[in-house]
């Protein structure tokens, strides 16, 4: 196997225009908060606004990791309680029907540590995931037009982009049917109207890792969650069907994950900078450092969401300095999430912490 690469800032290579480019990124994820806020009379976030499950469960790490894998968090054996919240992609609230990438946020509790600036007051690491392996475009200067398409389309009535959405998923079936696979077409609204529970999670963007460098997935292991990988969930007449699955599974059965790392072993085939390119499994496996277990529970009520919806921010920059974000991406989202958190704490009237 291949060692490791140590970590190094100067790894990060960021554009001499970046500034600008995050600048008119805020502008634009403000754009969304303001007519998401004029349309529900209540402040969302501007990415990942709508919650299918808001769980509580803790993060077991094993005391008998290699080296290169006890690392910050990892370091040493031990359990953390952690807060978890399943959602899908847009900044607007939408019916099920409306098939969209998928995302978890994970809020890591009493992690010790030096922490990265602005997280002094907390004792959290939060890692945001979704369920692809890269993303959709290589840094923050490509994901402008994305973004500001987004923006335009926020206000767009649910009946059009549930057309639009069954559209796409037929694309995309044509696609998958001669072994393909397209990101555009599930980012717009093609995605498979499956389980969030079978979905396989990843961070896409690398972060520090202690000594090294990696990527992190959130992979199903207990049986009940391996079943529902690729099941078919009937959004007909049904606009919270996924919150309604969660509920469904968690009522009466727990579920397990394990929590694994991909170490930066080649910076010419795992890039820091492009966020686009997968890192080659071939060449540095996913290896497990935790495991995450959840008991039975109620995944979503208001009340769990006037807690963690309203009341909490998930941000890779709440955290320890042994897992530092890294990339253009990663960069652009630390002001970006905070602006988010500000105005919505702003408008509601509620605290939001991390």
């Amino acid at each position: 196997m291949a060692m490791p690469v140590r970590y190094d800032p100067r790894l990060e290579s960021p554009a001499p225009d970046e500034a600008e480019t995050l600048a008119r990124l805020n502008t634009a994820l403000r754009q969304i908060s303001e007519t998401t806020f004029k349309d529900y009379g209540h402040a969302v976030r501007s990415v990942h606004a709508k919650s299918h499950g808001l769980l509580r469960g803790e993060l077991r790490v094993s005391g008998s990791l290699p080296p290169e894998l006890a690392q910050g968090l990892f370091s040493k054996a031990g359990t953390h309680p952690v807060v978890l919240r399943f959602s899908t992609n847009p900044g607007d609230v939408l019916d099920d029907s409306i098939t969209v990438p998928r995302g978890v946020a994970i809020k890591v509790l009493e992690v010790e540590g030096d922490r990265l600036p602005g997280s002094e007051a907390e004792r959290s690491q939060d890692f945001v995931m979704v369920n692809a392996p890269a993303f959709a475009v290589p840094d923050p200067k490509a994901f402008i037009g994305g973004l500001k398409l987004l923006a335009k389309t926020t206000d767009t009535p649910q009946g059009l982009k549930k057309v639009a959405s069954a559209v796409l998923r037929g694309a995309e079936k044509v696609v998958e049917a001669v072994g393909g696979e397209s990101a555009a077409l599930k980012a717009m609204g093609g995605h498979p109207s499956t389980h969030i529970l079978g979905e396989t999670f990843w961070t896409q963007v690398p972060l520090r890792f202690g000594d090294h460098v990696a990527k992190l997935s959130l992979v199903p292991v207990s049986p009940a969650l391996i079943a529902l990988k690729d099941q078919a969930v009937d959004t007909h007449g049904r606009p919270d069907a996924l919150r309604e699955a969660m509920n469904a599974h968690f009522a009466s059965r727990g579920g397990e994950w394990e929590l694994r790392a991909q170490l930066l072993t080649n910076t010419k085939t795992m890039p820091v900078e492009d966020a686009s390119i997968p890192w080659p499994e071939e060449e540095s496996p996913y290896r497990t450092v935790a495991r995450l277990v959840v008991a039975p529970q109620t995944a979503w009520d208001e009340a769990r969401a006037l807690e963690i919806d309203d009341g909490m921010s998930f941000s890779p920059w709440h955290g320890i300095e042994a897992h530092r974000p890294l990339g253009g991406i990663m960069r652009a989202r630390r002001e970006t999430y905070a602006a988010s958190a500000r105005f919505r704490a702003s408008r509601n009237g509620c605290p939001v912490r991390g």
